[in-house]
């Protein structure tokens, strides 16, 4: 195994630990996968029935687009395969997706006609950056399905999935990360704000799209030092995800 792809195993292996460290996950459900490096058609996955707190960088399984194991022990669980790789295959850009129920952008997707107000900083950051599929099919146990998410997500970085969650894409696994935590961060204020019942205090149009232009998500430096930060904290509390 090449350095590279170590290194992208045990970032990808960090997402889901710290992911369940903060609350982001669901039992053994939902999935994050990342394009193995110098491949179109394979990427990175957790084998089925393993819990989030439980992934290593070497017990993450490679997949390719048609369902197969190429590399690692266990299975690809069906909906991460029919949701992920129609979405890759699309979106070669988006090298890593991470998709969750978490709970507060779940609690929005809820929501009747929801569509982000954008009235906090971090939801600014998002501006000009979400898809919304409003038509939720049930359990995505054919590509057909992924497909048509890929067709409602277009370039967007963040897909908001009605009655179900989210989906993020990213170039890189912090910047995806990144974005995956500071939406959560966005939705959490928004549902407390809701909940007092108060009129939400609108931003000028003109003051929503000069910060959306000052704010830098994906793979900026703050998202790379951030994700650096998350890795130092499961250095010290989990290091065995790194084996």
């Amino acid at each position: 195994m090449n350095e590279e792809i170590r290194q992208i195993r045990i970032d990808l292996a960090a997402a889901y630990r710290m992911a369940a460290r903060q609350g982001l996950n669901e039992g053994i459900c939902n999935h994050f996968t990342m394009m193995v490096p110098g491949s179109e058609d394979r990427f990175l996955l957790i084998p089925y029935g393993l819990h989030w707190s439980e992934v290593t960088a070497s017990n993450l399984i490679e997949v390719d687009f048609d369902g197969n194991v190429i590399e690692g022990e266990g299975e690809a669980e069906a909906t991460a395969f029919c949701i992920h790789a129609p979405i890759h295959r699309a979106r070669p850009d988006a090298r890593c997706l991470l998709h969750t129920h978490m709970p507060f952008a779940t609690a929005l997707s809820l929501l009747e006609d929801f569509r982000f107000p954008f009235v906090s900083q971090n939801e600014l950051g998002f501006y000009g950056r979400i898809a919304y599929d409003d038509d939720y099919k049930g359990l995505a146990f054919d590509t057909g399905e992924g497909e048509r998410m890929a067709k409602v997500m277009g370039n967007a970085d963040v897909l908001m999935m009605a009655n179900h969650g989210v989906m993020i894409a990213g170039s890189s696994i912090a910047g995806a990360y990144n974005d995956l935590y500071y939406l959560e961060q966005a939705c959490r204020t928004l549902v407390y704000a809701l909940q007092t019942g108060q009129p939400l205090k609108r931003i000028p149009q003109d003051i929503v799209a000069h910060t959306a232009s000052q704010t830098s998500r994906g793979t900026s430096p703050g998202a790379v030092r951030h994700f650096a930060s998350l890795k130092r904290i499961l250095d010290r509390h989990e290091p065995d995800y790194a084996e």
